[in-house]
């Protein structure tokens, strides 16, 4: 049993320890910046502001040892790790959407594909102008700043130490968009929270990828790149 040594007048007893066991405490990144320009890794990134979260994932996943950098964020420490996969416990369902944003970086609208949501993320009575286009359509339309790109978010534990915090995977990327679309992972993924009792295990990739350009200025030539995935996803034990 524990000391009494507070006495017992209530103003003099100590603030409960703080837990960030539910806080998010970093972030999966499948980049970083070089020399000002973005680039692709083939290993993932993960940023934190917390010395012991970076400790640990660098234990947990390998890689080079935590280091400052410079951001305008909290996230000031980045671990650039081992792995490539990594065993996750997904906490939330993943929140997709397109999001137009104005030359100030201001956005214009968001939208679910078909119609545009109001600020709670729900659709509205109001259509998605690019409803009609294709995929290839809209993606062009977004790499040329002119619609929506996409915006899809991740919360999730690490499968080797849930209790070390929540980890947030944020991309725009549109093959993860086209894949999640393809494979239904939004509905797998409600039916493995549901029956996990809202916890579901996965597998979180970075998946390296090459094709032979058809068109364009590459046509003929090899186009490496990195991809996102989740997969494996099921009801957590």
């Amino acid at each position: 049993m524990a000391l009494k040594v507070f006495g017992t007048d209530p103003a003099t007893q100590p603030k409960p320890r703080q837990s960030f066991a539910d806080d998010v405490v970093g972030r999966f990144r499948a980049g970083h910046s070089v020399n000002g320009r973005p680039a692709s890794l083939e290993e993932w990134r993960v940023t934190t502001g917390d010395p012991e979260v970076a400790a640990k994932v660098h234990e947990l996943l390998g890689g080079d040892a935590p280091q400052k950098f410079e951001t305008k964020g909290e996230d000031d420490i980045e671990v650039f790790t081992a792995s490539a996969e990594v065993d996750i416990i997904i906490v939330r369902p993943i929140r997709q959407r397109m999001v137009f944003w104005s030359r100030a970086n201001k956005l214009v609208y968001a939208t679910d594909g078909e119609w545009k949501l109001d600020d709670s993320g729900n659709p509205t009575d109001e259509p998605d102008p690019d409803a009609s286009l294709s995929f290839a359509e809209r993606k062009q339309k977004g790499q040329d700043g002119l619609g929506p790109v996409p915006d899809t978010e991740l919360y999730f534990r690490l499968a080797a130490d849930p209790d070390l915090g929540i980890f947030k995977f944020q991309t725009g990327s549109w093959g993860l968009v086209r894949d999640l679309a393809y494979d239904g992972t939004e509905d797998i993924l409600a039916d493995a929270l549901a029956d996990g009792d809202g916890k579901a295990s996965a597998v979180l990739k970075l998946v390296p990828t090459s094709f032979v350009a058809k068109n364009g200025p590459r046509a003929g030539q090899t186009v490496s790149f990195t991809k996102s995935a989740i997969t494996d996803i099921k009801a957590a034990a």
